[in-house]
């Protein structure tokens, strides 16, 4: 009996070992059991968990895939956690990497169950990786809850992403199931009733036939004949080249200039004396050092400061501080020195840069609160400055405030008239619109194409990540607001792009293959 146990202990089978091992703990050969023909590949308790592992990687899976694609938008997710929690930090970052690492440990344990089953080992998840597959269930259901409720335009993203992404997903769900055809197929073969088998088979091959079907309701602009595509969408900086230089200075849009960037965005405030300046936010917080020069004023709305108190503000040290991009690179000694000296930049001083570079220009202009000696006169005032301080050239003015419009085309009718919202062509077309700025969300060709057949061009924003602008310029976008100038700029066409034939042959070819290597795995 000794040497019975000790045979079955040290047998060499290192793969079966290692993979026991590191799935159930289990390093020694006695402590394992090899499945019996007809018999179930796990005891009941194991059965029941089995589920919860297969589901922590579903939804881990899920997450992961969407808050990759959210990389667009972690600057808006980190900004809108600054204004919650006071102090700039990259959680976007921090969220990735965990959701990463969470999905790789399920992932390996599933593989491990895979591989054991294929083997022929009864199934038995350790206990600390059983605590560990609830964690990453619980958290990764948490955050698909929190970004629909929080962030719900998220999935629309996610539903973008489908229209680049989808054919690749297609390949590698088809490739997945090819791979599991051979523990089906090893347990199909060892059940001792027909209903075991069916029940085995049954659901792998429905996964099966509707992954061969997915294609038949895919849609993407980039799929289209050759020849179709448009012009590539002109470049608009937001808030100048944000990742290069902090945002709303001279430097930034000195950046994009250089970049070669075709227009400029930018927020317009009026300060307490009536001087429009460039500012996103409601106070000087986040990009300034207000805290050090004015502690006590740092909750003050930056409309209530006067142009004198602003100017000797520094808007470029919180930029090499906070670092506020996941992808900014490093900057020269240079550039650095250069950031670290940029004040806050005057609306006349921005529009005689772009004029004298003939470059667009469109802003956000910001109504001051009440109480402020401009709250009814800071559209005139801003008009003052666009005709007679800075005299840039009126077509290069994309005029976005709605309120007063008639007013301003009565005074100003050389600006280009745009709006920040969908309407009837003809509502368009009687306010005198030429230009739509849209939120990438209300990305649609259909109607891109609808308003480009009366005149009227379409501008999309925030748009950083190259996938997105590669589907806005397959929409047929005429221009994209972005912070990403100097990477968009060296994208010379679409990264996905074929035509339906090309895709049809890919499909077709995709589909073939699995049949045949599955056929073959069952077969054998």
């Amino acid at each position: 009996v000794v040497r019975q146990r000790l045979l079955q202990r040290y047998e060499h089978q290192p793969f079966i070992s290692c993979l026991a091992g590191f799935y159930s703990c289990r390093w020694k050969r006695y402590q394992r059991s090899k499945i019996e023909p007809g018999k179930c590949c796990c005891k009941t308790r194991e059965c029941l968990f089995f589920p919860l592992l297969v589901g922590a990687f579903c939804f881990s899976l899920v997450f992961l895939y969407m808050w990759g694609e959210a990389k667009n938008d972690y600057n808006s997710f980190d900004w809108y956690n600054y204004g919650n929690l006071g102090f700039w930090f990259l959680w976007s970052l921090v969220l990735l990497i965990v959701a990463a690492i969470l999905f790789t440990y399920i992932t390996l344990l599933l593989v491990l169950a895979m591989c054991l089953l294929a083997e022929g080992q009864q199934l038995y998840l350790h206990w600390s990786h059983k605590i560990g597959t609830f964690l990453v269930l619980v958290f990764s259901i948490s955050c698909l809850l929190a970004l629909l409720l929080l962030w719900g335009d998220q999935w629309i993203t996610v539903r973008l992403s489908f229209q680049i992404t989808a054919p690749y997903l297609h390949v590698g769900a088809i490739a997945i199931m090819v791979l599991l055809s051979w523990p089906v197929a090893l347990h199909a073969i060892r059940a001792d009733k027909k209903v075991v088998q069916v029940v085995i088979v049954g659901p792998y091959l429905a996964i099966l036939l509707f992954l061969f079907l997915i294609p038949l309701g895919m849609y993407s602009p980039c799929i289209r004949e050759m020849g179709t595509l448009g012009p590539k969408p002109a470049l608009i900086g937001h808030r100048g080249a944000p990742m290069l230089a902090p945002e709303n200075t001279e430097m930034s849009f000195q950046k994009t200039i250089e970049h070669g960037g075709d227009g400029l965005e930018t927020d317009v405030t009026v300060s307490y004396d009536g001087v429009p300046f460039l500012m996103h936010d409601t106070t000087l917080r986040r990009t300034t050092n207000i805290k050090e020069v004015y502690p006590n004023d740092t909750a003050k709305h930056a409309s209530f400061f006067s142009w004198d108190t602003l100017k000797e503000l520094n808007a470029g040290m919180w930029f090499l501080k906070d670092k506020p991009f996941l992808c900014m690179g490093s900057l020269s000694r240079a550039d650095k020195n250069q950031a670290m000296n940029q004040s806050i930049y005057k609306l006349s001083d921005f529009l005689r840069l772009a004029d004298s570079q003939n470059k667009l220009v469109i802003f956000d202009l910001y109504r001051p609160p009440e109480k402020h000696p401009y709250r009814d006169l800071w559209i005139n005032r801003t008009l003052e400055v666009i005709l007679h301080e800075s005299r840039i050239k009126p077509h290069l003015v994309l005029w976005l405030e709605g309120d007063m419009r008639s007013f301003v085309q009565s005074v100003a009718p050389g600006f280009q008239q745009t709006t920040g919202r969908k309407a009837p062509v003809e509502d368009l077309l009687r306010n005198k619109i030429v230009k739509l700025n849209l939120p990438y969300n209300e990305m649609s060709s259909e109607d891109i194409r609808k308003y480009a057949e009366k005149n009227i061009t379409t501008n999309l924003y925030v748009i950083d990540e190259p996938w997105l602008f590669s589907l806005a310029w397959c929409c047929g976008a005429h221009s994209v607001t972005t912070n990403a100038v100097h990477k968009l700029k060296n994208l010379n066409q679409p990264l996905f792009l074929m035509t339906p034939q090309q895709y049809n042959i890919m499909w077709i070819l995709t589909d073939l293959t699995s049949v045949l290597l599955i056929s073959l795995i069952f077969a054998l």
